[in-house]
């Protein structure tokens, strides 16, 4: 899949003449993509398990207004109302968990019914209108960068994100580029050395991790790659992820959102791969039938994996509404199919007990980078629906055949 996604940021390059490649606007496309990222690490838990979750969308729409109405109409602060919001989507999640794992009846059935019912309540808490602005402190979570400690700019920007006036309050009037990024008189160049330390954090963390798994399989009798492609290896990897991170830090910084999703990346990576509840997950979704008979408690991590889709529905509502500083009506529309894409073009099963987190959210990558390179072309919308449905299409055929040669 990275190759893939290489691939398609190269040929949407040419076909933009750079402008695809450049900071702002890949520093854009991982903003855009957070929120189908952070729903598409829960439906990667759902599909493992094998089930189906088609609320998402309406209940992240629905709990993002939540909160819209908490701030605006009864002044909560920013953290009660993360806590509030949060314990909404832990206790949506548990309603459609004790209906699937309890009353036994498909998770298709139950998620469709709610997301019918929550784009109900999204009207009735809504009243019908847009609700916004949201303070300060809560449009972090979607608009907001990691400040640098070094250098610091005090650009002001009109609603589109265009400077308006420089670091030293000067009215822009002209510009010079350098390389690809444009950047206005009176200003520098935005290197943000909090996203850079964050990078060599990662690729620091990453190596060190990798070698004690091949010293760990060595001690073990398994089998490794030679020392030579190996080093090849950690070199290549420890190269994207700072391409990655350089992408940001060369125009803002890390946005918020997209340290929410790597965060949040890690910590289940960790709980799918190091914990028995996500080794039961794959287990069940392989066989659920000998997951059974092996001692799991099919009812308890059903109930498990729809409570941790609701939490992670009420981030990613959090981020959607903190990033259009509204709750609006439409919010979340369709977005259970963006993050089913997502999890399926990442190497998530359709039929369960196969996929990964890195995956999802390497596929929620795939299908921002369709979205906006399709738009920087002024494609029509006609044949933008075409192309994602025809990649979904050929994601799901290879799952199935991949299936049964194996």
């Amino acid at each position: 899949m990275l190759i893939a996604l290489v691939v398609i940021w190269l040929i949407f390059t040419a076909l933009t003449g750079s402008v695809f490649l450049s900071p702002r606007n890949l520093s854009n496309l991982f903003l855009q993509s957070s929120t189908i990222a952070i729903l598409a690490i829960g439906m990667t838990l759902v599909l493992v398990a094998g089930h189906l979750d088609l609320s998402v969308g309406s209940v992240a729409g629905f709990i993002g207004a939540l909160a819209a109405v908490l701030q605006i109409n009864y002044n909560l602060p920013t953290i009660p109302t993360v806590c509030v919001a949060l314990g909404a989507g832990l206790a949506v999640g548990a309603w459609q968990g004790y209906w699937v794992a309890y009353r036994r009846i498909p998770a298709f059935i139950v998620t469709l019914a709610s997301m019918i019912a929550f784009r109900g309540a999204i009207l009735g808490i809504t009243g019908g209108r847009t609700i916004g602005p949201m303070e300060d402190s809560f449009k972090i979570f979607g608009q907001g960068y990691v400040p640098s400690i070094l250098f610091s700019s005090t650009n002001q920007l009109d609603a589109q994100g265009n400077i308006i006036l420089n670091t030293y309050g000067e009215p822009v009037t002209g510009f010079k580029m350098l390389g690809s990024e444009t950047f206005y008189p009176g200003d520098y160049p935005p290197i943000n050395d909090v996203t850079a330390l964050i990078a060599v954090f990662c690729i620091a963390a990453f190596v060190l991790l990798e070698l004690k798994k091949r010293r760990s399989r060595i001690r073990y009798g398994f089998s490794v790659l030679p020392k030579y492609i190996e080093t090849l290896r950690l070199v290549a990897i420890s190269i994207a992820i700072g391409a990655f991170f350089s992408v940001m830090a060369l125009y803002m910084g890390i946005p918020y959102a997209v340290l929410i999703v790597f965060v949040l990346g890690v910590i289940f990576t960790v709980i799918t791969n190091n914990t028995p509840f996500g080794r039961h997950l794959y287990a069940m979704g392989g066989n659920l039938e000998a997951a059974r008979l092996s001692g799991i408690n099919i009812k308890k991590r059903t109930l498990g994996v729809f409570m941790l889709m609701g939490l992670l529905t009420a981030i990613a509502g959090i981020v959607l509404t903190a990033r259009l500083n509204a709750a609006t009506t439409s919010a979340g529309q369709n977005f259970e199919l963006d993050a089913i894409s997502a999890a399926i073009i990442g190497g998530t099963s359709t039929m369960g007990g196969v996929g990964t987190i890195f995956g999802s959210i390497i596929g929620a990558l795939v299908m921002a980078s369709l979205d906006n390179g399709m738009s920087l072309m002024n494609l029509d919308i006609t044949w933008q629906y075409i192309v994602k449905g025809s990649i979904l299409l050929l994601a799901v055929w290879i799952d199935i055949a991949t299936r049964k040669k194996n």
